[in-house]
This record gives C-alpha cells, structure tokens and sequence, in this order.
C-alpha cells in the first residue's frame, strides 16, 4: 500500500500545487471541483457533480457483498485573504491558499 501511494506523490503534489496557484473562494471553485471531478473519472472513479452548486461525491465501490463504507469531506475554497509571506504558494486577485503548514 505504502508503494502505492509513492508511485501517486508525485501527481498528488501536482495537483496540491496547481490548485494552490490558483485559489478559488467559496461557491466559486469551478476550476477546482472540475479538477478533482476529471482527476477521479480519470481513475475510474463513478463522480457526481453540481452537489450544493460545486461539490463533487465518488463513489468507490468494493467487490464484495456488505463492505463497509468511508465517507471522506474536503473543503475547495480559499479564504479573502492576501498571500503575506512573499512566497510564491498560490495567489491570484480573489483569495490565497492559506494552508496551516509551513
């Protein structure tokens, strides 16, 4: 499993980057919930979208009869905020990815 998720990290940094370059505020997040939508079709993943306007679920089901089931949750949006730290993570005129990392 652990191999699995290495051969991904360098995708899955990708797309942290690129949809932290481009910050999107609540209920506005086009550009990223059509990311994720065409990121998990791509994995063949079943994908509704338009859920409360932008969301997107998946479904991912298992192989056998009365598997149990995750739900995961995510937030999309950027806050109003200005990028303060002069680094180059992600800003654009409508919010910055304000990230609790270093």
């Amino acid at each position: 499993m652990i191999e699995a998720w290495q051969a991904w990290q360098p995708e899955l940094a990708a797309n942290r980057r690129d949809t932290h370059a481009h910050p999107e505020l609540g209920m506005e997040e086009v550009r990223t919930s059509a990311l994720v939508a065409r990121y998990l079709e791509g994995l063949g993943i079943e994908v509704a979208t338009g859920i409360g306007k932008l969301g997107v679920a998946a479904t991912i089901r298992g192989s056998l009869p009365g598997q149990r089931v995750i739900g995961l949750r995510a937030d999309m949006d950027a806050p109003p905020i200005e990028e303060a730290t002069g680094k180059p993570r992600g800003v654009d005129d409508a919010g910055a990815d304000a990230c609790l990392r270093p």
